[in-house]
């Protein structure tokens, strides 16, 4: 479940718009899109190959993911369960346990093999499965106006309220300078 919440993060950040700290994103386009989502989906032992195609439609996929995020993160757990639903109905999210190195493991899988329904029903199933354990509440967003990226909470209190160090740090700065004013 982690590396799916992971590759929804990265892919969430790398391709809707918005802003990342203080910084205005906008959405990739073309050859740019590809490389996003092909950054967002590689690991250590995975390189996809994406197709304009496939990041078109991950892309998609990725603005209903920051739904799910903006949903969990601001209490609405019946709001972010209703779009995974929907997400898991459309991807037609089948698990299937797979033999690997470290023995088996469970993963997700649309009605065809492509990079993008494999992902895409992978990334609905990771949502569900976070969900509907105690992460349910660990999926956010950013609380460092203006910045809107997503993260997953994986801190032992779980009190985590930034997407990142660099966004906790501009948001600690400002609150000292204000206690320091006279």
């Amino acid at each position: 479940m982690t590396v799916l919440l992971d590759a929804g993060v990265a892919l969430v950040n790398a391709t809707t718009p918005g802003h990342d700290g203080t910084d205005p994103v906008g959405a990739p386009t073309g050859r740019e899109l590809q490389e996003a989502v092909r950054h967002a989906l590689t690991r250590d032992d995975y390189r996809p190959t994406v197709s304009p195609a496939t990041a078109v439609l991950l892309a998609d996929v990725a603005a209903d993911v920051r739904a799910v995020y903006v949903a969990a993160g601001s209490g609405d757990l019946d709001a972010a369960a209703a779009r995974v639903n929907d997400l898991l109905e459309r991807t037609d999210a089948r698990p299937r346990l797979t033999h690997t190195e470290t023995g088996w493991d469970l993963h997700f899988h649309g009605p065809d093999q492509t990079v993008a329904r494999g992902w895409a029903a992978g990334l609905a199933a990771g949502l569900a499965l976070a969900l509907g354990s105690d992460r349910g509440g660990r999926l956010g967003v950013c609380e460092a106006a203006p910045c809107d990226r997503v993260f997953t909470d994986t801190s032992r209190n779980g009190g985590r309220r930034f997407c990142s160090t660099r966004c906790q740090n501009r948001v600690k700065a400002a609150a000292h300078r204000d206690r320091s004013r006279p």
